[in-house]
């Protein structure tokens, strides 16, 4: 399928591993331009490089979202060598386990700077570029505990539902300027971070031990997804083959979400 990505300038956060990295990779092997950003050098030079190996070159910059100012100043930086922006992917995140009883307010804080506040303050750097596009679009990278809440992840629970709401109000105010927004939001999909939420629960377990357990009771499917399952859907929507889907949440979670 042709998607009409050739040409079009994206920026994804959080494109050094994991998800992100499998976005860039794939907007990339359909044409577009890319720019990634992570808070580590080293992990996000390493990347860049793999990344160039598909042949086009890569605007990889260091750049912490939960700071206003390396927001304001990475969507310019991309923008400004990209020629522009016409694709925003907002995947930076990261788990963090906890109870309502094990959690602290500085917990809960940090949880919604990485996923509410990064969604936030890069929507709003990117929105001029996307405008002057003339058809821009929004990705954000979610989590069904936003739809079906889980108190073993009490924070992602609160924060990504707030996130589901800030994507559906953000496509009914851009929607007239043509600028689409949508919601791709992910079970369990394999990813570094479930190394680290392994290392915390089970370390006595083997990490494809640990993974076939935490899947088996809950996703119907009966594995962890892939991050190329998850970005195929998301050049998809940032295609013009998906011109009329806006204000949508999608699941990419093995038929794991319990709700209609």
């Amino acid at each position: 399928m042709e998607l009409g990505l050739q040409g079009r300038r994206a920026l994804v956060t959080g494109g050094s591993k994991g998800i992100g990295y499998a976005i860039a990779e794939e907007l990339l092997r359909e044409g577009a331009a890319v720019a990634v950003c992570a808070r580590h050098a080293e992990e996000l030079s390493s990347a860049a490089r793999e990344l160039e190996k598909l042949g086009a070159p890569v605007v990889a910059r260091v750049a912490d979202v939960t700071q206003a100012a390396e927001v304001e100043e990475l969507v310019e930086t991309a923008a400004g060598q990209l020629g522009g922006l016409d694709i925003l992917v907002n995947n930076a995140g990261r788990a963090h386990p906890g109870t309502f009883a094990t959690l602290r307010d500085q917990d809960f804080q940090a949880d919604l700077e990485v996923k509410l506040f990064s969604q936030v303050r890069c929507s709003r750097a990117a929105l001029p570029h996307l405008r002057r596009g003339g058809a821009g679009t929004i990705i954000n990278i979610n989590a069904i505990y936003g739809r079906q809440p889980d108190p073993a992840f009490f924070a992602t629970t609160v924060d990504r539902a707030a996130c589901l709401a800030l994507s559906k109000a953000l496509a009914m105010e851009l929607g007239r300027e043509g600028i689409r927004v949508n919601s791709v939001n992910i079970g369990f999909v394999r990813t570094p971070q479930w190394e680290n939420i392994h290392r915390l629960r089970a370390p006595e377990l083997g990490l494809e031990q640990f993974l076939a357990g935490v899947a088996e009771p809950e996703v119907p499917l009966g594995r962890f997804g892939e991050p190329g399952e998850v970005a195929g859907l998301v050049a998809f929507l940032a295609s013009s083959r998906a011109s009329y889907i806006s204000g949508a949440s999608i699941d990419v979670s093995g038929g794991m979400g319990r709700y209609v």
